[in-house]
Parts: C-alpha cells; structure tokens; sequence
C-alpha cells in the first residue's frame, strides 16, 4: 500500500499513454523550424495552456524547468540578482530547496516562525517584512500537510513592495490553487506530485514580475529558461495538470480526506499514545503526520514495510544518524517526539479498504515495536547512535 503522495505519486495511465509518442516517431526538437519541430511546439504550447488552466492564469506566465526544485532556484536566485539590499525573509519550515537556496545566498536568511499548529506568527512577519527584498512563504508543508496562508503574506509582502513567491510544490493538484486573484508573483510546482512524470516542473511568473534566467543558452522558454524543452514530460504535466483540474471539481478531494480521517480515527483508537501534528482542520486533504510515544520511526518504518505499507518518517535520516525533523522543530517539538513521527499521504488511486489495512499495521507494529523496546522480545534492530 502505497501510502507516501507527498514523496511522489504513480503517473496516470493517460499520462504514460500520451507521452509515449513524444518518447518514439515524434521526437523533434520544438525549436526546429521544419514539420515535426512544429509539432513538438504546438504539443508544448498546449501542455502550457493545460498547466495555467489548473493555476487560473495566463499560458505565457507559465515557464517549463527541469524540476520543483530549479523552479524554486530559478525564481530565487533571480530576486537576488536583481533585488537591492536586505534580507530574504522566508519561514522556518519551509522545504530544503527553498532554505538551502536561501543559505548560499550573499544576504541575510530571515526565517520566520511558526506556532505549535505550524501556522504562521504573523507578529514576527510583520517586523521581518521591515527590512526584507523579497519573501518566500509556501502553500502547504510538505510533512505536516499544513496550509500555510501564502495569500495573506502575500498581500502583506506587496504592502511593502516586495517580491513575493511561493512553493506550492506539495498544494497543486491536491487542492484549488488559482494564483489570478492573489498577490503572489511567482510560483513552482512539480509534475510528479499530481501523478504526471518526475523530471519536469513548472514556474509561474506573473506577467511584468522582474526577473533573469538563471540557466544561460539558447534562450527557449521565451528567454526565460534555456535548455531544450522536454516534450514527452511536459506533454505529461499537461495531461496531468488536466486530470488534476477534473479531479479538484469532481469533489474527488473530499473521499481523499474521508480515507484520511477514516485512518486517523483507526489509529488513534487502536493504540494509545498517538499524537496528531499540525493543524487538524488547516491541512492537505491526503495527508496524516502522526507521533507514537515510545516508538522512534525508523523503527517502525521498517516494520511497515515488511507489512506492505510505504510511508515517511518525520525525520530525516542521514549517514545513519536519525536527526529531528526542522519542520518539528520549529512546531516546538521534544527529540523524542520529532523522532516518533511518520506521515502518511494519500491519493485517489487508494481505496477505503486499503486505508483500513493500513491503519491496522500501523496499530500492530506500534504495538511490537513497544515490546521489543520495553525488552518483551527479540534485540531493538533500530540503532540511533
């Protein structure tokens, strides 16, 4: 059961279905002049018509990259070529993207914090906006699930004449996003969390936003991204753009939540001790960031997927050593807690029934978990060193 979204999501079958053309007899460049570069144009032009119907704004504001990620760069990195003296003000839980980003910058890295539910402190928001060039806030965290209030920062931010961007990498096809009647005046966004392929992303730059590329060449994109487009995978972001927009109003967001609740509700009365994280009503629909008292995650992701069930620690794992989660830390978490944490995150392609399923491994390896750490059975096979 494969229960991690948030990580990435299956691509749908019309999405593999219509980017095998692109991958085979139709493999021209989109910037050839001849019959079969045209087509390729045409094909990307509509994928770019597709994506900027799912945000509710222009197909010229939309510029391929290569990833969420160069997205994020893109837009970042150009505000700190062009914008003048001060700090780039983002949040303590954003995305490593957009914080690594942030640190190899020549300027100050003013983070704002959250409070226990991961919400915004918009007293401190305030203050840091007075000595910002421009501001990151994003939509939705991609652990917790919390929708951050990216509008409202960004009216704020535009009050004092500041670039705004946001990353809604983890919000787009999981939930209305129509950028036309914000303040924000970029956006990234990633195919492969909408179940179209990875290796292909989206910016949104709302016409007359100033701005420089960051990659140098060719000048594709309309000067803004250099490098040949990637048809087949922008035909797939498109397609896949398309199915998410039918989805958000066929009301397929609502079972999504409905399972999510379902397994909740399972967990947290088949084993005590469970603590649910962030703000329980202002959240992803897909999504469940769980703690379990007296369990370390690594423990029990390990356990989860010898029972078949793919999910995430809320913590990260690096060389071994198991580090609390930033995004934890900054919600005021103990170690202890930010180590016991998982998320789990659905999409439509999960059934009820596997929801059920799901929750009753996890209430069982919680369970085994606790005894071989309270020394019932067997050596503890999670080392934290």
């Amino acid at each position: 059961m494969d229960l991690d979204a948030n990580a990435t999501t299956r691509p749908a079958d019309e999405v593999i279905d219509a980017m095998m053309p692109w991958l085979r007899e139709n493999f021209h460049n989109p910037s050839s002049s001849y019959r079969g570069g045209k087509i390729a144009r045409q094909a990307v032009d509509e994928a770019r018509g597709q994506v900027a119907e799912l945000l509710g704004v222009s197909a010229e504001e939309i510029v391929f990259t290569g990833s969420g990620t160069e997205s994020v760069n893109t837009a970042l990195c150009s505000w700190d070529r062009i914008c003048g003296a001060g700090d780039f003000l983002t949040t303590r839980v954003e995305h490593s993207a957009v914080l690594r980003t942030g640190e190899a910058m020549n300027r100050t890295l003013s983070l704002c914090g959250v409070d226990a539910s991961g919400a915004l402190d918009w007293g401190a928001y305030a203050d840091l906006l007075d000595r910002a060039a421009f501001v990151a806030v994003m939509a939705a965290n991609n652990e917790t699930g919390v929708l951050m209030d990216w509008r409202r920062a960004a009216v704020l931010a535009h009050e004092k004449g500041l670039p705004f961007f946001t990353d809604a990498i983890q919000a787009v096809g999981k939930m209305p996003v129509n950028v036309a009647d914000t303040a924000c005046d970029a956006m990234a966004l990633s195919a492969h969390k909408f179940h179209g392929p990875k290796g292909v992303g989206a910016l949104y730059l709302r016409r007359g936003t100033r701005f420089e590329p960051l990659l140098h060449g060719g000048g594709q994109e309309s000067g803004r991204r250099s490098g040949t487009e990637n048809v087949a995978g922008i035909v797939g972001m498109g397609v896949a753009a398309a199915l998410a927009r039918q989805r958000i109003a066929d009301g397929s967001l609502a079972e999504i939540a409905a399972m999510r609740d379902d397994f909740e509700s399972r967990v947290l009365a088949g084993v005590g001790g469970v603590s649910r994280n962030g703000d329980a009503s202002s959240r992803l629909a897909n999504t469940s960031h769980l703690s379990f008292d007296g369990c370390e995650a690594a423990g029990l992701l390990i356990l989860l997927d010898e029972m078949g069930v793919a999910c995430s620690a809320g913590s990260a794992c690096m060389a071994g050593k198991q580090q609390p989660s930033h995004v934890q830390k900054a919600m005021g978490f103990s170690d202890e807690r930010a180590k016991s944490s998982l998320r789990f995150s659905f999409s439509h392609r999960n059934t009820p029934d596997e929801a059920r399923q799901a929750a009753d491994s996890v209430i069982r390896a919680v369970e085994k978990l606790r005894s071989v750490q309270r020394g019932a059975i067997g050596p503890v096979v999670v080392y934290s060193p």
